[in-house]
């Protein structure tokens, strides 16, 4: 039975999958094997020795060191795709309200309220002061081809509108889920350039710190509309104040509202909600406890966020799963070491991922604690689980 430590209000679905498989799952669960979360900051949570893994019920993970859990031998997953269809939808009300001036439209309406019997032809006169441009012939760039830009970018055809998308990144299986139809930017500086409106769908990194700065404003339109359902950290504040106050960018929506942005004009800021759907929360928590759960019974990693995706069919008695440094020789000198001790490889996979590497080795016979503790000791291992078949 594993023990799985919960942070956050968890879906019951996902609950439910672990708790039919045996599991112990609580928020008091103590020297948990796994933790499930959401949006918990754990970067000064003191991890027990035990921790295998940790598993975002969700796309983001700058709430959890992955560093130092990659390094102490913790897997941390995401749930990339879950909670694509409602931030999707939120995407295409971002874009209408970047548009047409619904927010302020809708306040004026309530602000005539009690004029009575004059409130149609007020309407008629005042209606004016909210009109925009339609969607239809603009140029939307997508930053970003995931599960959710894909979808964003697909949805935009349907509006008429003319779509570029830029993602030096995209999978094979992103690739199949976009439309023939959106054309491929080859330099993020053509969707700069191109675009009436602009979508941010990239995860907050190193790479994407402020990746709309000044510079890339000023290869924009005048006018630009911008669309951000990334993080706040991938737009300097300052720079998009700037920007917004001279009227280079028309409209920037925000799911990711701070001090610095709602002092700026024109800023349509939410309350980080674009996965907050009970459909989505659900989809989030099954998926990151189904990954969770097949990670600690049996050694599979799907969508990590630190450390190499390794997935094996079960074969032999006895799994050997080992996370370890990326350096040469080092899958030589633990195949050597089973050989040595004459156990049969029934089958193996080896992935790396920059400088780490997991190898899962089905084994022809058991080992013991002891052969486990000789292949943890030797230099550049991280963590060496056994899972004995049933």
């Amino acid at each position: 039975m594993f023990k799985i430590k919960t942070m956050n209000s968890i879906s019951e679905s996902g609950l439910g999958f672990l708790e039919a498989r045996g599991c112990e799952v609580g928020p008091d669960t103590e020297a948990p094997d796994g933790m499930l979360i959401r949006s918990a900051d754990v970067h000064d949570y003191t991890f027990n020795p035990e921790l295998l893994a940790i598993s975002r019920a969700g796309a983001g993970y700058n709430n959890i060191p992955i560093e130092e859990c990659a390094e102490k031998g913790i897997v941390v997953f995401n749930s990339p795709g879950a909670n694509a269809q409602a931030v999707k939808e939120q995407e295409v009300m971002s874009l209408i309200m970047a548009s047409r001036d619904v927010l302020g439209a809708v306040d004026w309406v309530r602000s005539i309220a009690d004029k009575g019997s004059e409130i149609p032809v007020l309407v008629e006169k005042g209606k004016s002061a909210f009109t925009g441009p339609e969607l239809m012939g603009k140029t939307l760039g997508v930053i970003g081809l995931g599960a959710i830009g894909a979808l964003v970018a697909n949805i935009a055809l349907e509006f008429g509108m003319e779509v570029y998308g830029y993602d030096p990144f995209m999978s094979v299986e992103a690739a199949w889920r976009l439309s023939r139809e959106v054309k491929r930017a080859e330099h993020l500086e053509d969707i700069f350039r191109k675009s009436d409106y602009i979508s941010i769908n990239v995860p907050y990194n190193d790479k994407t710190h402020h990746m709309l700065s000044e510079k890339e404003f000023d290869m924009m339109k005048t006018g630009v509309r911008i669309i951000n359902e990334s993080r706040a950290e991938v737009v300097d504040d300052e720079a998009m104040t700037m920007a917004l106050d001279t009227g280079k960018v028309g409209k920037y929506v925000t799911d990711f509202p701070n001090e610095t942005i709602l002092k700026a004009p024109n800023v349509i800021a939410l309350p980080h909600i674009g996965a907050c759907t009970p459909e989505s929360e659900e989809r989030c928590a099954e998926m990151a406890a189904a990954e969770l759960y097949d990670y600690l019974e049996n050694g599979n990693i799907r969508n990590s966020v630190n450390l190499p995706d390794a997935t094996l069919d079960r074969m032999g008695v006895c799994r050997l799963c080992v996370l370890h440094r990326n350096v040469p020789r080092m899958l030589t000198r633990i195949l050597d070491f089973i050989s040595e001790r004459e156990i049969n490889v029934e089958h193996m996979i080896n992935k790396p991922r920059d400088n780490y590497a997991y190898t899962i080795i089905d084994l022809g016979k058991k080992i013991g604690p002891k052969t486990a503790d000789a292949i943890r000791n030797m230099p550049d291992i991280l963590r060496v689980r056994v899972i004995y078949s049933d």
